[in-house]
């Protein structure tokens, strides 16, 4: 008689979460993809707006790195 070893993350309240790395993919290409180019020293106010852009998409991953951790 053996005792069935239990999933990860199946002692967590809720639905069991699940992460789609295609998703994940699409997301993140579909930020940036709105990153507009910075070709000359004029085009300085433009690197805020990347900024924020690439924390979104950083944000994106961290979710799902901290999402994959808890299964």
């Amino acid at each position: 008689m053996s005792t069935p070893t239990p999933k990860p993350g199946q002692h967590l309240p809720g639905p069991p979460r699940t992460v789609d790395p295609q998703q994940i993919h699409a997301e993140v290409d579909d930020l940036l993809a709105g990153l507009p180019a910075v070709d000359s020293p004029d085009d300085q106010q433009s690197i805020p707006h990347q900024a924020h852009i690439l924390e979104r998409a950083h944000e994106v991953l961290v979710q799902a790195l901290e999402t994959v951790d808890k299964i």
